[in-house]
């Protein structure tokens, strides 16, 4: 934790993290396999923040990528595996896309957590940070795009592109911002906070989350135009 951060700035963080696994467990239905392993990771991620693990910033490679690599990796295997392709069949696109929504409170909290000296400027929408337009956008796009049908497959999957950058915009800045060997940005107030318990669950589960609902959708909206050809 950090001594500098109200605890209500802590509670909110969770309490979004929350709102996230249950979106998102609303949207693909996680298996009690599925459930082990989010519980595990999020349990790993958490004590090793804890215990101060990712603060030690002079290791190579940044112990930070921990956090990055294992959900990368884990969404390769589902995208590229029968099993994990068989399971997105069944993954409720409409809902996550509605699960973007998270990203309106989330910037909300980054910008206390700049208030408060734990990351830069740069990393809210003060700042370099438009990922709070996917987050505004994304009921929009929900409602005429899913549920009235009203917005076209070309115009669904550029909203999904654009906020895939908007996405890798905020994840690039952040990692540019965290003190180590390859930090390039933010040296006067850097991105420390996601170092630290329940912040680092933000590019450890949250960011992986709203990535997957991205690439699903995106998955989805190609095969329909294989199928409608």
């Amino acid at each position: 934790m950090l001594d500098s951060v109200p605890w209500f700035v802590a509670v909110e963080f969770i309490l979004v993290t929350g709102l996230a696994l249950v979106m998102l467990n609303a949207a693909i239905r996680l298996s009690k396999n599925g459930w082990i392993i989010v519980s595990v990771w999020l349990t790993l991620l958490s004590g090793l923040a804890l215990s101060g693990f990712y603060q030690e910033t002079n290791a190579m490679p940044p112990r930070f990528v921990v956090v990055l690599l294992v959900p990368l990796l884990v969404i390769t295997y589902v995208f590229l595996s029968e099993r994990g392709k068989q399971w997105l069949e069944s993954a409720n696109i409409p809902f996550l896309t509605l699960l973007n929504t998270v990203r309106i409170p989330i910037e909300i909290i980054l910008y206390q957590l700049f208030v408060y000296g734990t990351i830069p400027e740069l990393m809210t929408f003060a700042g370099r940070n438009f990922d709070i337009l996917a987050g505004i956008t994304a009921p929009l796009v929900y409602y005429f795009g899913y549920k009235r049908r009203l917005l076209s497959r070309p115009i669904v999957i550029t909203w999904n592109i654009i906020s895939l950058l908007l996405l890798a915009n905020i994840v690039i800045h952040a990692i540019l911002s965290v003190p180590s060997p390859v930090q390039q940005l933010a040296f006067n107030q850097p991105n420390v906070a996601v170092l630290t318990f329940p912040f680092v669950l933000l590019p450890g589960f949250v960011v992986p989350a709203v990535l997957f609902s991205h690439l699903a959708a995106l998955r989805y909206e190609w095969n329909q135009k294989r199928k409608a050809l």
